[in-house]
């Protein structure tokens, strides 16, 4: 995979990504044959390419409709829709493309729509692609077939997750179709489903390289698929069987790591850790010219003289940094985090109880930001980017150069090492307390909780004044201060009885762990169930917000429409070009 071990690829792949995947949705379904010979990919180190170059589109990156319109991480999509962030930079900086998708002004042919699209459909195209070229290899052992098979599969099942999430109704195609101009009227959950089976079936518990996905991370997504669905108890039955026996492909256990800092290292001795169920792999002065780096996320730095020293995108929202609030017994406050005083505000600053999870998510001022000293003004763009800093996907003073890039490459300090974590271990562990809320045990729901809650309460990772940071364990050295009144713990035992509360403090828990990770729109939407509770809380922090950037003006989240985003217009006129268009559009565009 590219970011696997890239070195090992042969020079093939260029023909490859030239000739056969820099491709529209049209060409899903085109036979390879058409465009290579098969002794030159119908063989073990051609069709092991092929699936390697299926893994590298998952930091979106690459192919058609890839880079960081299409970014592995969502974002835009998954956070600043959301409420998470602001776009960030100056108002006109991405004001026709990227600030209408998180103001929901956007048309059916905004380009970070289309290309999360055609990015997603690209990665069926590259599993297909695996898939008829296997049958044609004669070199290739059964275990490798059985293998190469489970992978190509599982990522298909990937890929049409991500685009079953995004646009809701969108075609399957496989690799048996010979017309994959196929309408968009079916519900495609069963075939994603099919999928991850196949994954779970073919794919063996361990693995040689670190990135690729196991027989337990393919797990681990079933469940989550079946999350979204709703069905909670197929869910249980494999969280059950998961969280007891899970393990990476390396054979080590998945757990979450005591020190959560570690989840956002560049280093390679921190990346694909015990807490790191499935990442897009990432990596730097490489001789890739900086291609092999998470380029998705290049432009979410601050601004000026920081980590990137560009472009001032994807700052943090006031709203979330008001929802790291604590009470007096460390717990969130789920509905008032917005009243009083704001966090770090410029005048009259909250001085309350926070948790220490806000400053390993944002760069806060008068904080350190790992060994950068105290964020300055000058790392805000725009006034209306608040004064927050993302922080999840930078790296240290000491870093630079060794996990950023000094690549050939028009924003070398903006391309890291960064893994782009796709799913956390405690993701899993909170998607587990969920279903056990609803058809299980709320005492073993608050357990779950609870775990990741403790974590969040061990001060070995948390911020500290005067103190020297150490990137290599990803700590403060002197733990004598902390940056703040930091206070977290875990719920009191039968705090899970209400089920409502149980339900409301577990998607707050989400918010808070899973803060700038690309999360919190398909949260919203998978609870939303018809309900108008995402229209709410996203409207809700648009009147609060607005008050801090003015870039909101206009933004209205719509009812029945906006929970998921419009086909692109492109890909509809495609699918009439030869008749009546096959794509019908998602309802309200």
């Amino acid at each position: 995979m590219k970011k696997i071990q890239m070195k090992l690829i042969i020079p093939i792949v260029l023909l490859l990504v030239c000739l056969v995947y820099a491709c529209r949705k049209d060409m899903l379904n085109r036979p390879i044959l058409q465009s290579l010979s098969p002794n030159i990919v119908a063989n073990k180190t051609g069709v092991e390419s092929l699936l390697i170059g299926t893994y590298s589109l998952l930091d979106g990156v690459g192919g058609n409709g890839g880079g960081i319109d299409a970014a592995g991480s969502n974002w835009l999509f998954g956070s600043v829709a959301a409420g998470d962030a602001y776009k960030g930079s100056e108002p006109s900086d991405g004001g026709n493309d990227a600030l209408p998708v998180g103001n929901f002004t956007y048309s059916t042919s905004n380009v970070y729509i289309k290309s999360k699209y055609q990015l997603c459909f690209n990665g069926v195209s590259r599993a297909n692609d695996v898939l008829r070229t296997l049958p044609l290899a004669k070199d290739i052992g059964a275990d490798d077939v059985k293998r190469i098979t489970g992978e190509a599969r599982f990522l298909r099942g990937y890929y049409y997750m991500e685009l079953k999430k995004m646009y809701n109704m969108i075609p399957y195609i496989d690799e048996t179709q010979a017309d994959a101009n196929q309408p968009n009227d079916k519900d495609i959950w069963p075939n994603i489903e099919a999928d991850l089976q196949a994954g779970i079936d073919n794919i063996p518990a361990t693995q040689s390289q670190k990135g690729r996905a196991n027989k337990w991370i393919a797990i681990a997504y079933m469940a989550k698929a079946k999350m979204f669905q709703h069905k909670f108890a197929d869910a249980k039955a494999l969280y059950d069987n998961l969280i007891p026996n899970g393990t990476k492909p390396s054979g080590d256990h998945f757990a979450l790591n005591d020190n959560m800092q570690k989840n956002f290292s560049p280093q390679a001795g921190q990346k694909n850790s015990v807490e790191s169920v499935f990442a897009a792999q990432a990596s730097v002065n490489d001789n890739s010219g900086g291609n092999n780096g998470n380029t998705g996320d290049e432009l979410n730095f601050p601004y000026n003289s920081g980590p990137g020293a560009c472009c001032g995108w994807f700052n943090p929202s006031q709203s979330l940094g008001n929802s790291f609030k604590t009470d007096a017994n460390g717990l969130p406050l789920f509905t008032s985090y917005n009243t009083g005083k704001k966090v770090s505000g410029k005048t009259d600053p909250y001085t309350g109880t926070v948790d220490p999870r806000i400053d390993i998510t944002m760069g806060r001022p008068n904080v350190p930001y790992l060994d950068w000293g105290n964020p300055p003004a000058s790392w805000i763009r725009d006034p209306t980017d608040g004064v927050f800093n993302p922080r999840k996907n930078v790296y240290s003073s000491a870093e630079k150069g060794t996990n950023s890039s000094t690549e050939n490459y028009w924003a070398a300090n903006e391309v890291t090492s960064n893994n782009v974590n796709l799913m956390r271990w405690s993701d899993v562990l909170l998607m587990a307390a969920e279903a056990e809320v609803e058809v299980g045990s709320t005492d073993k729901a608050l357990q779950y909780v609870n775990l990741v809650r403790a974590r969040a309460a061990n001060p070995v990772w948390w911020v500290y004044l005067n103190s020297p940071y150490d990137p290599s364990k990803s700590e403060y050295t002197v733990k004598t201060t902390p940056a703040d009144n930091y206070l977290v713990k875990p719920y009191p035992a039968g705090a899970f009885s209400d089920k409502t509360y149980a339900r409301t403090a577990i998607h707050f828990e989400r918010k808070l762990e899973l803060a700038m990770e690309g999360q919190r729109f398909f949260d919203l939407q998978r609870w939303d169930q018809g309900t108008g509770s995402m229209a709410d809380e996203i409207n809700a922090f648009f009147a609060y917000d607005i008050n801090t950037n003015s870039q909101l003006n206009g933004a209205h989240f719509t009812k029945g429409k906006n929970e998921y985003y419009a086909i692109p217009q492109s890909e509809i006129d495609l699918s009439g070009s030869t008749g009546a268009s096959k794509l019908k559009q998602n309802p309200g565009y």
